[in-house]
């Protein structure tokens, strides 16, 4: 039993040892955690900014093709316009020159 009650409390004496932190490192990780938090919310930040200049320029550039599109398109349907009207006239000339000879 003498054993027993001595284990006891050199237990007791060692969970007090123990339990007892000291304040200056808690503090000093508390700074650290801290810190390390600030700098992955700068570099999440930045990330995220980097990206919204990416998509900018990427819409920037998807309207850009776009318009070159419409562009391009608006090009060809005054081209096919004017040969339409090249080939309409080419045909009211030969028609003309066809009933001159005929005459």
């Amino acid at each position: 039993m003498k054993k027993v009650i001595a284990t006891l409390i050199a237990g007791l004496f060692a969970t007090a040892a123990f339990a007892q932190t000291p304040a200056a490192p808690a503090k000093a990780e508390t700074k650290h955690t801290k810190e390390v938090v600030k700098a992955e919310a700068k570099e999440t930040k930045a990330v995220v900014k980097a990206d919204a200049k990416e998509a900018v320029v990427a819409a920037d550039a998807k309207a850009d093709v776009a318009s070159a599109k419409a562009d391009a398109k608006a090009t060809k349907a005054k081209a096919h316009q004017k040969a339409n009207k090249a080939k309409a006239k080419a045909a009211e000339d030969k028609a003309e020159a066809t009933a001159a000879a005929a005459k």
